[in-house]
């Protein structure tokens, strides 16, 4: 199962943007602080999280990012196609030619739950994943070790 560290991002990205952007737009340093992804990283993400009109940007003083609508229309699904990411099963990243060149005896079983997962992802929202009581949780230490500036390991909070 495949779903690469730019998918992970952009989802945790979104996730803190859902979180931290309902009232002024969020900026890409306050993100990476809080989730401990590169700034840079980040900015290739949002170009592409830009471009499929998943967030827009604010310029000048206090700028950043926001999202493009509400929570409760963005999907995750939506946010790992936008980054190009897939969510592929099989072991031969969907061309067919698993073995030897030619489709696997399980090919259309790993296709099928490729399909079984995304799916999946595009039936749960941001805001979904918002109201979860572990992710509030969670964001709720992410801001005390960001509004403090700590350094501490997560695992000592």
């Amino acid at each position: 199962m495949r779903l690469t560290t730019k998918g992970r991002y952009a989802v945790t990205a979104m996730l803190d943007l859902a979180l931290h952007g309902s009232e002024h737009p969020v900026s890409l340093a306050d993100i990476s602080g809080r989730q401990d992804i590169s700034l840079s990283y980040l900015e290739q993400l949002f170009a592409k999280l830009r471009r499929n009109s998943l967030v827009s940007s604010v310029r000048g003083p206090g700028g950043g990012y926001r999202l493009s609508r509400g929570g409760h229309d963005i999907f995750v699904a939506q946010i790992v196609d936008a980054v190009n990411d897939t969510v592929d099963a099989t072991g031969c990243g969907g061309t067919a030619d698993c073995q030897q060149g030619e489709v696997c005896l399980t090919h259309h079983l790993w296709c099928d739950l490729s399909d079984q997962i995304h799916g999946f992802l595009s039936a749960i929202s941001l805001s979904h994943l918002v109201e979860r009581r572990e992710v509030k949780i969670i964001a709720a230490r992410q801001d005390a070790r960001s509004y403090r500036g700590d350094t501490v390991p997560l695992t000592e909070i």
